[in-house]
């Protein structure tokens, strides 16, 4: 298992001033940080990929689509602009020698048609990871489609849905990601989530009920970790969390009262809560 930590708990564009940070998370024993890509820079990101290289961090990254560059858009340039959007932060990725991008690329993040989707933008939305995934082939990344609730997101809510869209993209470089967040809000039963992406999932977040500290809410650990086991799964757990560190994720994650004490405080008690329950599972 290797275990990372998103920034955006701390920003929402990493540059050479976040390294004593994440030299920081490296001496907490993170294996790894999940770079948060969403103004590609090849030459930034190259740099930085070699400076974490130095501190032995491996590296994943997340990014988002929005309405000007929705892949399932009923206008054929808008969802040619999302390729392309994509297809720009996997050159960063490729960049920064990530191996996963991982997020809710499939649509538009908070834009809603004011009705569930339709059949029209699911074929649409396949047809454009698609193109997306045999680009990241050739970059050597991976990517994971993220399920993501109601409140946020009307295309894809739940694993079932998330696992099905992977399936029918039918690319080995398309996957999908559970993230215990979005899986509290919108799954009935979480084993059941989990065990009917297995042959497709890629990656873990590790998210408290109220984006604070995991472990330390609601969301039902035992299970997750249970069937995580079940699975065999031996990813990454990337934990995400959120605070008043970035203004511009405030409202769009509604984090409107403190959570924790400190950001490092979080990432320290969120590592060791992942380890024990990870120890307690794999390393009988």
């Amino acid at each position: 298992m290797k275990y990372g930590m998103n920034l955006l708990l701390w920003t929402g564009n990493v540059t050479s001033e976040h390294l004593p940070l994440c030299e920081k998370l490296a001496s907490m024993g993170f294996d790894g940080v999940e770079l948060p890509i969403f103004s590609p820079d090849e030459t930034k990101f190259t740099q930085l990929g070699k400076r974490l290289d130095d501190l032995g961090l491996g590296r994943t990254a997340v990014t988002v689509r929005n309405e000007p560059d929705n892949p399932i858009s009923s206008d054929p340039a808008i969802r040619a602009a999302g390729i392309a959007a994509t297809k720009a932060v996997l050159d960063s990725c490729a960049a920064a020698g990530v191996e996963i991008l991982a997020g809710p690329i499939h649509s538009a993040l908070g834009v809603f048609s004011g009705s569930g989707r339709t059949d029209e933008e699911w074929l649409w939305g396949v047809e454009s990871i698609r193109e997306v995934a045999e680009y990241a082939d050739q970059l050597g990344v991976t990517l994971a489609i993220e399920a993501v609730n109601r409140f946020e997101c009307y295309f894809i809510n739940t694993m079932g849905d998330a696992a099905r869209f992977a399936r029918e993209v039918d690319h080995p470089r398309c996957r999908v990601m559970y993230d215990s967040f979005h899986a509290n809000i919108e799954e009935k039963r979480i084993g059941k989530a989990i065990e009917c992406c297995a042959d497709v999932l890629g990656h873990v977040h590790i998210s408290e009920n109220d984006r604070s500290t995991p472990g330390q809410g609601n969301v039902r650990w035992n299970e997750t970790f249970d069937a995580l086991r079940t699975v065999d799964y031996d990813g990454w757990l990337v934990v995400e969390a959120f605070g008043f560190a970035v203004p511009e994720l405030v409202a769009a994650t509604k984090i409107w009262r403190p959570m924790f004490v400190t950001e490092e405080q979080l990432a320290t008690d969120a590592l060791q809560f992942m380890k024990e329950q990870v120890a307690q599972r794999w390393m009988e």
